[in-house]
């Protein structure tokens, strides 16, 4: 699958890309030692069995808004932030193969959603729980990047290194444009060293801080998966020693 196969607007292209990617990551549950299920995953406060659950949980979770994206109406992901989080809990303790099991029936109940969705409900604005509105269509894109994401947070050797061109490309789209217009971040200049792309974030006055490097670095900084401190950062055309230390806190993802 190449870069420009899958777009983010184009759901049954999408759902490709989350097939391959959930059998990464059902592959690595599987494979799991049952010791290591209840060790910390990189999210604070959250093991790998946590993490896991979310992933099943939230492919529910998007069932449900696609499904009243079809008859037209607003659905909850979740009955309640409590209930989401009492799912989570658990779930967390099972075993790697319960865990894959799981992700594997729910990835299937979600896919043949997509599958079945007529072409009209794609449009269908959904408001998500951070507040945001967006069409439809999205939804399928968002499980991609849970997918992606949640893998490399299971911190069982998938790395940023190893999320596809057609994956971070997007995502460093649509990051970087989220972070733009924020009047309190400092600015900075990201670049691609392999593609030379350049994205700006962060409006508030000042010179910008250069920051460099892969697209999979870049994305792990801005996705907060990353300090910042495997790129190559330059202030006023100095480089800097410690990038993590010049490079600004950013808004967590929602």
């Amino acid at each position: 699958m190449t870069a420009s196969s899958v777009r983010p607007e184009e759901p049954t292209a999408v759902l490709g890309a989350i097939e391959e990617a959930t059998g990464r990551l059902l592959r690595t549950a599987a494979a799991a030692r049952p010791d290591r299920i209840t060790d910390p995953s990189l999210l604070p406060g959250w093991t790998r069995g946590h993490v896991l659950a979310h992933v099943s949980r939230s492919a529910e979770a998007m069932i449900r808004i696609l499904e009243g994206a079809r008859e037209g109406v607003q659905a909850d992901m979740y009955a309640s932030a409590e209930a989401r989080e009492r799912d989570i809990e658990d779930g967390a303790g099972r075993a790697p193969e319960e865990q894959a099991a799981d992700l594997e029936a729910t990835a299937e109940r979600l896919a043949e959603v997509v599958r079945t969705m007529p072409e009209e409900a794609w449009t269908f604005e959904i408001r998500h729980r951070s507040g945001r509105v967006f069409p439809a269509a999205r939804v399928v894109w968002m499980r991609l990047a849970e997918v992606e994401y949640h893998h490399v947070d299971l911190d069982l050797g998938y790395t940023p290194g190893d999320w596809p061109a057609f994956f971070t490309g997007p995502e460093l789209e649509s990051l970087t444009t989220r972070f733009a217009a924020d009047e309190e971040l400092p600015p900075v200049l990201l670049r691609d060293t392999a593609s030379g792309a350049e994205y700006r974030i962060g409006a508030a006055a000042g010179p910008a801080v250069t920051a460099q490097g892969s697209a999979g670095e870049i994305l792990a900084w801005l996705s907060g998966r990353a300090d910042g401190s495997r790129l190559t950062v330059h202030r006023g055309g100095t480089p800097v020693e410690e990038p993590a230390a010049v490079l600004p806190s950013l808004p967590p993802m929602l």
